[in-house]
């Protein structure tokens, strides 16, 4: 007991912040590289739709760890001069990655946004990227919050993937006490447990947004209340 106090519990604890911060990071650039490629599948550009499924089918059709041990082992010996830390290596990959599933969540987010809406805007003199942005994007992000909230949470749990890298996040931390003191049974146990909680967390602040936005109740753009140049207004 001694040892999993002053021991086993420190390291995972160390190992959480890392855990939570290659989450994060990575969700985030993972939104914007999946809002650009889902963007760019919708786009009249066969080049940029052709980038995109290109980029979509490598990621979704090779496993994570696969993807890890390239980017940190094979892509240096491609590119001498780049040099990546497992740790920024982990990120990376955790964007790529997600990225991939992200794009085909907002492909059809925006898919799945009314059209009528698109003419409406049309019809009252506004530009492509006011509706983008004032009638499509609304809409299309409430409808992806619940989607999105699942991608971070299987980002978070793929993190314990990067061990193939050596990367020092919880399940490295765990790994690393077990293999010192052959204590698994602790030592998986605790690191069930600190998943099981973060976990649990990342679940009710997903029902919290969820609710405080209205996810479950229909979007309808206030088109109304939208200020927009009309060419009779020149």
């Amino acid at each position: 007991m001694s040892a999993l106090i002053h021991t086993l519990l420190p390291m995972l604890f160390t190992g959480l912040r890392l855990t939570i911060l290659i989450a994060i990071l990575g969700i985030v650039f993972a939104f914007v590289i999946g809002s650009i490629s889902g963007y760019a599948l919708q786009s009249k550009s066969r080049i940029a739709r052709a980038i995109a499924f290109i980029y979509i089918w490598l990621i979704r059709g090779t496993p994570l760890v696969v993807q890890a041990l390239y980017i940190y082992y094979v892509l240096p010996l491609i590119v001498p001069f780049l040099e990546l830390s497992s740790t920024t290596a982990g990120i990376v990959v955790i964007s790529i990655n997600s990225g991939a599933f992200i794009a085909e969540i907002i492909r059809g987010a925006l898919q799945g946004v009314d059209a009528g809406q698109k003419e409406t805007g049309a019809s009252l003199g506004m530009t492509n990227f006011q509706v983008l942005i004032h009638l499509v994007i609304p809409p299309a992000f409430r409808a992806v919050i619940p989607a999105l909230f699942n991608q971070f949470i299987i980002a978070l749990k793929d993190t314990s993937l990067l061990t193939v890298i050596v990367v020092n996040e919880m399940t490295q931390m765990a790994m690393s006490y077990s293999s010192l003191n052959f204590r698994y049974i602790e030592a998986y146990t605790a690191l069930a447990v600190f998943y099981l909680v973060l976990i649990s967390v990342l679940v009710v602040i997903q029902k919290f947004v969820e609710r405080k936005l209205g996810v479950n109740s229909p979007a309808k753009p206030k088109i109304a209340n939208l200020r927009v140049k009309l060419p009779i207004d020149n």
